[in-house]
């Protein structure tokens, strides 16, 4: 068998979101999987629309998921004298005419084809044929090149993802390959480059099926042999309707801002339209090993924002503490906010990550260690009271002297509120305000330990 060779196929006319990014997986896995060539290429074509900016976010946002390639980027733009080489070919060879139809006889033929109810095509008015003679081309109009689609038969394909096609050639007309300008159109540099690429397999969007028939027939009437596609079906928001920025359909990037790590999106990613078995949780390693066509779902897959947030917790977990501190630190430091003038971050992270789903909430979640904390005079007010003072202050002179580990300072704790006759509440929820002003955190000696004695007891001086 042929050496397995995959594309991931961008234009760059945004940013790399998450439905290209998942077509850009698959592809890659498959490559991988099968010891093969993942090739990148970029299809700037539409000048008007493609931005030096988008290329560097869809190159960005590969890079963050390591989806790496193994050959390219190739730029179709800097292709262009090949796909004039091989029109002209084309051309010779009768597979390819000229068309001279002005966007005024078009626009009345379609205004005809509206008011019969018949489908919108062009009518062939220039394609040669035996015994047919050809209107004389008009002085001074530029003509565009069409592909001479066969009349009779099927396009018929084995999709990966959808099963059995077939397109009635009758149902196509003859495609511009080359517009009045010379400029060659989509369909026909795609089948270009995967004719020249020797890509065998190609991953991509079900946006494109309406395409295949016409990539077929061309890569047929080159002699190029025509790989095998495989259609994903569309991603769905959690609600059901069409994925949206509301929903998650923003930049890869975003992700890496928003506070997830890749591991968890490349999880993810790789279970929307895809299973194996029952299995939710795995590594990319995995994922390459076990990763196949024959279980892509053929419907349409749903996006679950809890469900990768879900993942996203479990991945951080996962994480060394001291790599989980050095995301953290880079966080802290983009807020301004130096990590070394505190407590240990690999400890201050360790103590929170349970109850934090991104980078973002973590960070959130111990900037107040190293940070001069301010509690609001309502959350003092509702906790620091005639009844909790004495404690307070009682818990204050034993702190002072308890060894500074964490089951010494619990046990002051329980002390303190067995001779006051309090609940734990009633000492732990003051405290927590003057430490770290809220009253939401791990459990109270473990934040305690983590401040430091000298900390805490300046604290608790501030305000008793």
């Amino acid at each position: 068998m042929k050496p397995v060779r995959t594309r991931f196929a961008p234009s760059p006319t945004g940013y790399l979101h998450i439905g290209g990014a998942r077509t850009a997986l698959f592809s890659w896995a498959y490559a991988r999987r099968h010891g093969g060539q993942f090739i990148l290429r970029i299809e700037d074509t539409d000048v008007a629309r493609s931005t030096p900016e988008a290329v560097q976010a869809i190159l960005d946002g590969m890079a963050w998921l390591e989806l790496t390639h193994d050959e390219g980027p190739f730029y179709q733009m800097q292709r262009m004298d090949r796909y004039r080489e091989v029109i002209q070919q084309m051309l010779a060879a009768g597979t390819a005419y000229y068309c001279y139809t002005s966007r005024e006889e078009l626009d009345a033929l379609r205004a005809e084809q509206d008011a019969r109810k018949e489908k919108p095509r062009y009518d062939g008015r220039w394609r040669p044929e035996v015994g047919k003679t050809l209107p004389t081309p008009p002085a001074g109009v530029p003509p565009v090149i069409r592909f001479r689609n066969p009349t009779d038969g099927v396009v018929a394909w084995d999709d990966a993802v959808k099963g059995r096609i077939e397109i009635a050639n009758a149902e196509l007309d003859d495609l511009i390959i080359a517009r009045a300008d010379g400029t060659p159109t989509y369909n026909f540099c795609v089948c270009v480059d995967d004719w020249d690429m020797g890509i065998t397999h190609v991953i991509r969007g079900d946006d494109h099926v309406n395409n295949t028939p016409r990539q077929i027939n061309i890569l047929q009437a080159l002699g190029a042999e025509v790989p095998i596609y495989g259609h994903l079906s569309m991603i769905l928001g959690d609600d059901g309707a069409k994925l949206s920025k509301r929903h998650g359909a923003v930049s890869v990037m975003q992700y890496d801002e928003d506070g997830f790590l890749k591991e968890a999106v490349i999880n993810y990613l790789a279970r929307l339209g895809w299973s194996h078995g029952d299995d939710e949780i795995f590594t990319r390693e995995q994922f390459v090993e076990w990763f196949d066509l024959d279980h892509i779902t053929a419907s349409a897959a749903q996006f679950n924002t809890e469900k990768l947030l879900w993942l996203n917790q479990h991945y951080m977990k996962q994480l060394p503490a001291v790599e989980l501190a050095a995301h953290i630190k880079r966080r802290l430091s983009a807020r301004n906010v130096d990590s070394d003038t505190g407590p240990s971050l690999e400890k201050a992270v360790a103590l929170y990550v349970d109850r934090c789903n991104t980078l973002n909430v973590l960070a959130d979640a111990v900037e107040v260690f190293y940070t001069t904390v301010t509690p609001s005079a309502e959350l003092l007010a509702q906790h620091l009271t005639e009844e909790t003072r004495p404690a307070l202050a009682d818990f204050a002179a034993g702190i002072a002297e308890v060894t500074w580990e964490i089951p010494a300072i619990a046990a002051l704790i329980k002390e303190t509120i067995a001779r006051h006759g309090l609940k734990m509440p009633k000492l732990a929820m003051p405290l927590r305000a003057i430490l770290v002003g809220q009253t939401q955190t791990p459990s109270v000696d473990a934040v305690i330990e983590l401040i430091g004695r000298d900390r805490v007891l300046a604290a608790l001086k501030k305000y008793l």
